[in-house]
C-alpha cells in the first residue's frame, strides 16, 4: 500500500509540474509567434494575443487543480487539508472563469448567440 502512495505521490507531481510547464511553454509560444507576426506586413492584435495567452493559462489550471486533486488522494484526510485543497480549487476556478469570460466575452455557461440562431433555424 505504501509504494502505491509513493507512485500516486509521484504522479501528482507530474501533473503538477505538466501544469506550471504548460503555462510556461504557452506563454513564450504565443509571444513568439505575437512578436514573430508583427514583423510580418498582417500584424496581430493585441486583443487576439490576450485570448491565446489566456488558453494557455487556463489549460495549465486545469492541470494544476488535477494534479491538487490527485495530491489528495495520499494525504491523510483533515480537516485542514481538506479545506486547503477547497481554497486552491476555489481560487484556481475563480481564475478559470474569469479567463474564460475575458476570452470568449461571455461566461463558460452561456450558450454562443450564434448557436441559438441555429437551434431556432432547424
Amino acid at each position: 500500500m505504501e509504494n502505491i502512495e509513493v507512485y500516486i505521490s509521484y504522479t501528482a507531481k507530474f501533473i503538477e509540474v505538466a501544469g506550471v510547464l504548460t503555462i510556461v511553454l504557452g506563454t513564450v509560444l504565443v509571444l513568439a509567434r505575437y512578436l514573430l507576426s508583427k514583423q510580418k506586413s498582417e500584424g496581430r492584435s493585441y486583443k487576439l494575443l490576450r485570448q491565446e495567452l489566456g488558453k494557455a493559462i487556463l489549460l495549465g489550471l486545469e492541470i494544476l487543480v488535477a494534479g491538487d486533486i490527485i495530491a489528495t488522494v495520499v494525504t491523510e484526510p483533515t480537516m485542514d487539508k481538506v479545506l486547503t485543497l477547497g481554497v486552491i480549487v476555489l481560487i484556481r476556478t475563480f481564475l478559470s472563469i474569469s479567463i474564460e469570460m475575458e476570452i470568449e466575452g461571455r461566461f463558460p455557461w452561456q450558450r454562443n448567440p450564434e448557436e441559438n440562431r441555429l437551434d431556432h433555424k432547424s
